[in-house]
């Protein structure tokens, strides 16, 4: 993860013919964070889906070094089938091993529920298995929206572990959080200093 980097030079977004933001910057080296501020609705999980190049900036650049992976609300494990098969469905696309599956699994304390179908799990342990799953990744770049939501407070505590591993490992994390994560010293970017209000005419 040496080598990992973001760099955004004056994005723009524009959703529904509204501006949600432009000119934001920010550049990220190994072991950097950054945390997103601001009210509901002013675009931070648009930013976080831009930096993940799921959703393309409306102007300005994204420049990325290292793979990347996204937590937020959605799931996306099949709820059919035992936790471990549903993560290790992703650990295969990831180009991951098992070895790093069974580490993001005990990162999150989850080898109890490895045999349990994912329809099952409660709120609390859905999102640890999102994070399990970005754990096992073994990208470079995460973007975390709202990642202690749900968490109890052992839960928040794995967490935390779990962020400071990776900057040390010289990672790199984007969140918009409500909860404190272990970033530190991290760039802040308040997107409600770079609102662009002003409704877009279709040409």
């Amino acid at each position: 993860m040496s080598g990992a980097a973001l760099r955004l030079d004056g994005v723009a977004c524009l959703r529904g013919g509204r501006m949600l933001f432009r000119g934001v910057d920010l550049s990220l080296e190994p072991g950097g964070g950054a945390l997103l501020t601001g009210p509901n609705g002013v675009g931070k999980s648009s930013l976080l889906r831009i930096c993940a190049g799921l959703l393309p900036a409306f102007a300005g650049r994204v420049q990325r070094r290292g793979g990347v992976a996204l937590s937020d609300e959605r799931l996306a494990l099949d709820s059919g089938v035992a936790l471990r098969t549903a993560l290790a469905f992703w650990t295969e696309l990831d180009g991951a091993t098992s070895a790093q599956l069974d580490a993001a699994i005990d990162a999150m304390a989850l080898e109890p529920l490895s045999s349990v179908p994912v329809r099952m799990l409660s709120t609390g342990q859905r999102k640890r298995a999102m994070l399990a799953r970005l754990i096992a990744s073994d990208a470079a770049i995460w973007l975390l929206d709202e990642p202690g939501n749900g968490l109890d407070i052992a839960s928040l505590d794995l967490l935390g572990h779990a962020v400071t591993r990776h900057l040390a490992a010289g990672g790199i994390i984007v969140a918009a959080s409500h909860q404190p994560l272990p970033l530190a010293a991290p760039v802040t970017i308040a997107l409600d200093e770079y609102r662009g209000d002003d409704p877009v005419k279709p040409a």
